[in-house]
């Protein structure tokens, strides 16, 4: 088993009492060609979602069996090759959704109170003092919340957004049941441009997939309002880094709350010109709650996939 990053101790521990496991214990980002060199005599790959495991890399694993990646997503994995090649590919769902929606919330919050700006007056030594004009946010309560896929996550940050007497609305491929849109009392927008128009708050929950490159463009990203707050903790390939970065340092919108980007590591240096923008190195799912969660759902299905059975979280085109 080859692990392309430092997994938590107690993870690593379960793993190589078990199995001869090759780890990463500088913890660096495997280059291409060292992922690539590495993964030739490797029965089951553990990668995570920084690691690109396109078709080259599969094809040059002869040994390769499965594929259990340490992420939600597997946008990182070419699955038609994998499926080619009878490589059995799972992911790490569900155990993210908690704390992925606490910085949903945690990023509105701060959008909506303008708490960067206020902090900035502190740490610039140019706050003189309370006043009534000062610093002016937004009251949360009222607020017309849009989420563009309403899955787990999307449910999760609905179940907290009520409570601030949020109102919730939802853009999804397909209706959710009655029984889900009474809980949360959302309304389906099955028109995504009319649900950019309409609302105060967007918060992006759909899985990346060429179908959702850029699903945000230039164009939609025009449609929303000038007090609106867009919130992106899915993939940043869905919006339109660059547009987005135009509109904040335009003031077209209020502004943005991104934990993820269209190049990672790298960030549109537009982005950090705005004062109306907060930023996140991707860390929505970053405690050791969530990671030590991960590794034991990528342990389980290992185990599950060398005893015959069919693993859990088996992904399928």
């Amino acid at each position: 088993i080859l692990l392309t990053r430092k997994l938590p101790d107690s993870i690593e521990k379960k793993l190589s009492s078990k199995y001869e496991v090759i780890f990463n214990k500088s913890d660096k980002v495997l280059t291409y060609n060292e992922l690539k060199k590495k993964i030739s005599n490797i029965d089951i790959l553990v990668p995570c979602i920084s690691d690109t495991i396109d078709a080259s890399i599969i094809k040059s694993a002869r040994k390769l069996k499965m594929i259990a990646n340490y992420a939600n997503g597997v946008d990182n994995i070419d699955l038609v090759t994998a499926e080619e090649k009878d490589i059995v590919v799972t992911n790490t769902p569900e155990v993210l959704t908690n704390d992925t929606a606490d910085i949903v919330i945690s990023l509105i919050l701060m959008l909506c109170r303008s708490i960067p700006k206020a902090q900035q007056l502190l740490s610039d030594g140019t706050w003189s003092g309370w006043g009534p004009n000062k610093t002016l946010g937004q009251s949360i309560n009222g607020k017309k919340l849009g989420i563009i896929g309403m899955g787990r996550i999307g449910q999760a940050v609905s179940s907290r957004a009520i409570e601030l007497g949020v109102n919730i609305n939802y853009h999804n491929r397909k209706r959710l049941p009655k029984s889900i849109e009474k809980k949360f009392k959302a309304k389906f927008w099955p028109n995504l441009n009319e649900l950019l128009m309409n609302m105060d708050i967007i918060s992006i929950h759909c899985p990346y997939t060429p179908e959702t490159f850029h699903l945000l463009s230039k164009r939609r990203l025009k449609l929303l309002k000038k007090t609106s707050i867009l919130i992106n903790t899915s993939r940043g390939e869905i919006v339109d880094e660059n547009a987005l970065a135009s509109l904040l340092l335009s003031k077209k919108i209020f502004g943005a709350g991104l934990d993820v980007f269209e190049n990672e590591p790298q960030v549109s240096p537009k982005l950090f010109e705005a004062e109306n923008v907060v930023l996140l190195p991707h860390i929505s799912s970053s405690t050791s709650q969530s990671r030590v969660a991960m590794g034991n759902r990528v342990l389980k299905n290992i185990e599950l996939f060398l005893a015959g059975k069919k693993p859990k979280d088996i992904v399928k085109l």
